[in-house]
This record gives structure tokens, C-alpha cells and sequence, in this order.
């Protein structure tokens, strides 16, 4: 009989017309508490004794992903009942109080496939919080790491090649350094423009989410050449690797370099021609962070392609390069016209 409540209570919250926390589905007092669990069981966000979703938390999918060293990612909204969240018309979201955005990291070769971390980011009262979990060898369950973690992952790169990496789970103050916007903590991926629901959540996306009367046009996918031209898609990479960094309110602010998908026009600010500024040796001796049709002599590129710590972008969240990312954006650069310089 439970079985059948809560899988009768996860179909109402699919299709948008339900208020009741299903009979096995995630802890609200907890979510909305001050603890910090131990175990990422406490919250039943997951099944027990599983890596799967459980009842009414929604899977969602990005147009474009952040690259995190080739991790498969799966992602999940919880939205606490009754709740909705406020798309503004500039696409980014307003979540309610109680909201949790789930986000576990595999790799199809290590472990088989089992995911090594699940990070949340939960809505509380004060605003923000994000928790790093580790996950137990055999899946069952994931311990708090609030200082962080190195793990050795095995991984396939580009190429294909077997390797293994040293993975860093972030602390939990190192979180702040990408989710953060005038020194708070927020969500930086899903923006309207880059949802994704599986159409069996349509319900879900229809019913739980108040939509301005203009909805955003969606983001190029980054590796889809049907999605956008070469020009878009290399923008709708920089915005989801770059831009929640990139941005007047961001932690790179002084750098002067803005790389936001809407707001940023393709200029000086965007990169285009600009001078180094904050960029210490990670200018490379360059002149400009993008000199139009020279990849080779753009330190924007020089960056991203990068593993040395004082150079690498972005500093953190990985430790390879994403050779098709930089592909696309090498492509982008050699094709804009020339100038004077």
C-alpha cells in the first residue's frame, strides 16, 4: 500500500497538481533545519540504499553542462510543497524556501559507474547552503565531507585513454567561490534558458514553475551544431564555464572581463581585443584575451587550456582540459575577421 500512496503522490507532483510530500520522499524539517547531517540518507532525497532519485524530487537535464573533468552528472530539484519557483524575465529563478538542487558525479569507468560525490545546494531561512557528500563504495549511502576531499577516479579523457585523476571534492567554503553573487551563495546552473525535463516531468516544469509571459529562448547545446552557430554555441560554453565568475557581481569582477550569455555584448568587456587586467602571468605574455582570428595569440584560450594552478580557468572544478570545449572555441576564434592590431 505505501508503494502504491507514493507512487500515486509522485505522479500528482509530475504533473504539476500536487502539494503533499510523498509517503517516502525527502524530509522538510530537515531540509529547512540548521543541522548539517552526517549521512545524505537523512534528507530521502534518494531511494534507500540507492543513488536514485526518490519520489517527487524532479530530474532535469542542461542544454549546456559545466565541464567537470568528463563526469557523467546527474541533477534533481526538490521543491518543497506548495512551493513554486519564480522564473524572472531574465531567466534566472527565484526558489522557494526549502528547495534542494541535487547533483551526483560518476564516471562510467570508476566503480562501475556509481557516483563518487552528490552535492546540495538547500534553500534556507539564511539563505544558501551547500554540502559536499561522498559516496560509500557500494552506493548505499554518502558521508558529509565539509573539508573537502581528494579521491583517485579512474576517467577516460578525450582520446579515450585510461587514466586515473586526483579528484577534489570541495569544501564546503569552496563552493562559494563559484556559487557566489555580492557574497551570497546561489544557484549558477539552472537558469531557464538551460533546463532540460524529460517529458514525462513536463508536468512538472508546467505546474511548479511560474513562467513570465515571455518565456527565455533556450541555450544553444555547446556540442550540437544543429542548436547554433559555431559563434552561439562557443558563447553558451563561456556563459556556464566561465560567466558565474565572469560578471559585475562575481568573484572576478576586477578583471573587467564579462562573459554572460544575454547581458555581455561581444566587445572590449567581452574579451575581444582586451587587455590583460588582474591576470598576472596568466596573460601568457599575450595582448589580448581574444585576438580575432588567432586562437594561438589569445590568452582567454591559453587559459582554458591550461593545468598549472597560477594559470588555469577556471581554478577550480577540474583537473584536465576539455579538449572539445577548446576545440569549439578555437574554431570560434579563427573565424572572426581580422583587425588592425
Amino acid at each position: 500500500m505505501k508503494r502504491i500512496v507514493a507512487a500515486f503522490a509522485a505522479a500528482l507532483l509530475c504533473a504539476g497538481g500536487a502539494t503533499a510530500v510523498p509517503a517516502d520522499g525527502p524530509d522538510q524539517a530537515i531540509i529547512e533545519g540548521s543541522t548539517l547531517p552526517r549521512k545524505l540518507s537523512d534528507f530521502g532525497l534518494f531511494r534507500r540504499g540507492t543513488a536514485e532519485l526518490a519520489n517527487g524530487v524532479a530530474p532535469y537535464d542542461l542544454h549546456t553542462p559545466l565541464f567537470s573533468d568528463y563526469a557523467d552528472k546527474a541533477r534533481g530539484i526538490w521543491l518543497p510543497a506548495g512551493g513554486k519557483a519564480q522564473v524572472r524575465a531574465d531567466g534566472t529563478i527565484d526558489f522557494p524556501r526549502g528547495t534542494v538542487l541535487v547533483k551526483s558525479f560518476s564516471w562510467p569507468g570508476h566503480n562501475g559507474g556509481r557516483p563518487v560525490e552528490t552535492r546540495l545546494l538547500i534553500h534556507r531561512s539564511d539563505g544558501w547552503v551547500a554540502l559536499p557528500y561522498v559516496w560509500d563504495a557500494d552506493g548505499s549511502d554518502a558521508t558529509l565531507a565539509v573539508g573537502g576531499r581528494r579521491l583517485p577516479v579512474d576517467m577516460a579523457g578525450a582520446d579515450g585513454a585510461a587514466r586515473t585523476i586526483s579528484y577534489a571534492v570541495p569544501n564546503k567554503n569552496q563552493c562559494k567561490e563559484c556559487h557566489s553573487e555580492k557574497g551570497s551563495i546561489v544557484p549558477i546552473g539552472p537558469k531557464a534558458r538551460n533546463l532540460m525535463f524529460a517529458p514525462a516531468w513536463q508536468g512538472f516544469a508546467a505546474g511548479r514553475f511560474a513562467w513570465p509571459a515571455q518565456r527565455p529562448a533556450s541555450l544553444p547545446r555547446w556540442d550540437d551544431p544543429a542548436s547554433g552557430s559555431v559563434a552561439e554555441r562557443a558563447r553558451a560554453y563561456l556563459d556556464v564555464n566561465c560567466a558565474h565568475c565572469h560578471n559585475p557581481a562575481g568573484s572576478a569582477s576586477n578583471s573587467g572581463l564579462f562573459l554572460r550569455w544575454t547581458d555581455d555584448p561581444a566587445g572590449v568587456n567581452y574579451g575581444i581585443e582586451k587587455r590583460p587586467t588582474a591576470a598576472g602571468r596568466g596573460s601568457g605574455g599575450m595582448e589580448f584575451a581574444i585576438r580575432p582570428g588567432h586562437p594561438e595569440q589569445s590568452f582567454l584560450l591559453y587559459r582554458l587550456e591550461s593545468l598549472d594552478p597560477g594559470i588555469a580557468m577556471p581554478e577550480v572544478g577540474r583537473v584536465t582540459v576539455h579538449r572539445e570545449g577548446q576545440d569549439l572555441l578555437r574554431q570560434w576564434i579563427a573565424e572572426m575577421p581580422e583587425s588592425k592590431h
